[in-house]
């Protein structure tokens, strides 16, 4: 028997029906900002804690963190749609998002966005390209966690068009 990669409409055919969280992920290189909308997340180790954030190689953000130390992932609360259209649906190349919403400094100066209290801030231990996405596995340094969390998921946004291709 020969085994192949399933086409492209055979892989999306299982994928489809996940429902995966969406998160905002925020970078500095230490002269701009960037951040953007991403569905490709995941715990990856307990012990010690990791996190893997995977950005297409065709976004700002991406070409940002290559230079940054930090990142921070922000989940986004059911009520902040609108937050979700700014990050998922424009473009860092274009339109400076951090002058649209309220945030705060973080450590090593990483963008938090108030209105996601609950995130993590990680210091990038890794860069590991994966087709046409990079991940990057972060190592926690600091946490706010919000129990009563409700997360936006990839349904809730499917009337975002992406500020570019994937």
């Amino acid at each position: 028997m020969e085994l192949r990669p399933l086409s492209k409409a055979d892989f999306d055919d299982f994928v489809a029906p996940l429902d995966y969280p969406m998160f905002i992920v925020t970078t500095t290189d230490g002269s701009q900002l960037s951040g953007c909308l991403v569905g490709f997340t995941t715990q990856t180790s307990i012990d010690p804690p990791r996190f893997l954030v995977c950005l297409s190689e065709k976004n700002h953000t991406f070409r940002v963190a290559l230079d940054a130390e930090l990142m921070a992932v922000h989940v986004i609360d059911d009520d902040e749609h609108d937050l979700a259209l700014l990050f998922g649906g424009q473009t860092g190349d274009e339109v400076d998002k951090f002058v649209r919403c309220d945030w705060t400094p973080g450590p090593g100066g990483v963008p938090l966005l108030d209105a996601c209290p609950s995130h993590v801030v990680g210091r990038i231990l890794e860069r590991q390209p994966l087709g046409d996405h990079t991940g990057f596995v972060l190592e926690p340094i600091e946490i706010e966690a919000e129990p009563d969390a409700e997360p936006l998921t990839l349904t809730d946004v499917t009337d975002v068009d992406a500020g570019h291709e994937a």
